[in-house]
């Protein structure tokens, strides 16, 4: 996911350069000597507060419940030794502490961000650094492959935004049957454009017609003038392919002024504060794509639910609890089949990852490290998610 622009990343890198030069010549060798004792070293860097701080606690909720598990049998005869920073929602914080893990702390991956622009943020010090970066829900396609180069040493464990989009048009020309369809989006968002654009492209080859584009700006309060824009245009479905804190506010006052066609959006959707802001009757008639459901009768998932709410007072695990969890998992296996602390070797080992079982479905990798994974699609029912369908790549 993707909050800010990606350009705004390159001033802190250009003021961090000091730094980095100082860190660049820390080796994999380096980080793997810190970890010869009993722990290997895993860096974890979140959004723990800040604007999107919902996406970073719930990922800090399923790697800690993962790494409870593993370490009650170890890995390699060694417990995985979690090390957290906070970039408070910011690329510039995600910079410098990306920084500290590899050159202070000498962790042999790192775990994080949420966001695509905070996970951007760190890219280059993974590169520069050897050191596996592995985001559990960073989606825009650039984090992983940018004009024409693979960045080797970063992973993700969840599927990226082209077919997220894709997966929304279809089941809003071939489930619902709609034919018109508005767009509306944060211009200040690349996640948000990014959706979009695949929205439109696969709806329009659907036959499908785009009756109003509109657009906001984060941190907008007041959608009514934008939404009555909308409503003019006798759309049949809405497009929002936003995050919780606006989605909340849109959906909200898309009812009041009689706005009561289908909303969908992406995973910026899912944060237990979207009930909170919206209202739990404005939400009906909305879905969303998703990375996996609560409501999934595989048993592999419901395992993770039971042990989710045993641990974290009855509370059920959404998806970024779930692609916390599963990050962690796909490093411990990758450490593992490894045998070694060492982030060179962690990284071919993830390279290798094929067909493992995961909550958020089988982990495969395709040759720009993205999973080719299915999606699920959830409808809100009275401020619940409810599991509408899957949907395989």
């Amino acid at each position: 996911m993707k909050k800010k622009k990606v350009a705004s990343i390159f001033a802190s890198l250009l003021v961090t350069a000091g730094v980095m030069a100082g860190c660049s010549s820390t080796t994999s060798g380096s980080s793997s000597s810190s970890n010869d004792g009993g722990t290997i070293k895993i860096g974890e860097n979140l959004e723990l507060s800040g604007g999107v701080a919902s996406y970073g606690q719930s990922i800090e909720q399923g790697v800690q419940l993962a790494l409870d598990e593993i370490n009650k049998k170890g890995v390699n005869g060694k417990k995985l030794e979690l090390v957290k920073v906070d970039n408070k929602s910011d690329a510039a914080e995600a910079t410098s502490g990306a920084i500290k893990l590899v050159s202070q702390d000498k962790v042999s991956a790192i775990i994080g961000a949420a966001t695509s622009t905070d996970t951007l943020a760190q890219v280059q010090i993974a590169q520069d650094n050897k050191v596996p970066l592995l985001t559990p829900t960073g989606t825009n396609p650039t984090v992983t492959y940018k004009d024409g180069k693979l960045n080797d040493y970063v992973f993700r464990t969840c599927f990226i935004d082209p077919f997220q989009g894709t997966v929304a048009a279809n089941f809003a020309s071939n489930k619902l049957n709609v034919k018109t369809a508005a767009v509306l989006i944060d211009s200040s968002s690349d996640y948000a454009k990014g959706l979009a654009a695949s929205f439109k492209s696969a709806f329009k080859k659907n036959g499908g017609s785009i009756v109003s584009e509109e657009a906001y700006v984060a941190k907008d309060t007041d959608f009514h003038a934008t939404l009555t824009r909308i409503k003019a245009q006798n759309p049949a479905f809405v497009f929002l392919p936003g995050y919780y804190e606006e989605v909340g506010l849109i959906v909200k006052q898309a009812r009041e002024i009689g706005l009561n066609v289908p909303f969908m959006g992406g995973d910026g959707w899912d944060s237990p504060k979207l009930v909170e802001i919206a209202g739990a009757a404005p939400l009906n008639n909305t879905y969303i794509t998703n990375h996996y459901s609560s409501g999934d009768s595989d048993p592999k998932v419901q395992d993770f639910v039971k042990a989710f709410k045993a641990k974290y007072n009855g509370n059920s695990p959404d998806a970024f609890n779930a692609l916390g969890y599963d990050s962690a998992y796909f490093l411990a296996d990758a450490i593992k089949r490894a045998g070694s602390s060492d982030p060179k070797k962690i990284q071919e080992a993830l390279v290798k990852t094929n067909s493992l079982q995961l909550v958020s479905g089988t982990m495969k990798l395709d040759k720009n490290h993205d999973p080719i994974k299915s999606a699920v699609i959830l409808e809100y029912k009275d401020g619940k998610q409810v599991f509408n369908t899957k949907v395989n790549p």
